[in-house]
């Protein structure tokens, strides 16, 4: 019986996914730079990520005062 995960034997893809989370995490910085969207696919919806983060930060900064 298998463990979960599936055995990739190609060596070219064996580390696509680490790959593809350094590029997003790459991307995502770079958009905070430069004050571009960075779009994600969240609850079923493709939304701007870099927006909604600094929503959530200006919600919690008014409720703490």
């Amino acid at each position: 019986m298998r463990n979960g995960k599936p055995v990739i034997k190609d060596p070219d893809l064996r580390y696509v996914g680490r790959a593809l989370r350094r590029a997003a995490a790459k991307a995502r910085a770079l958009a905070l730079e430069t004050g571009t969207p960075f779009y994600v696919w969240e609850g079923g919806r493709v939304v701007d990520a870099i927006r909604s983060s600094r929503r959530r930060k200006i919600r919690t900064t008014r409720r703490s005062f």
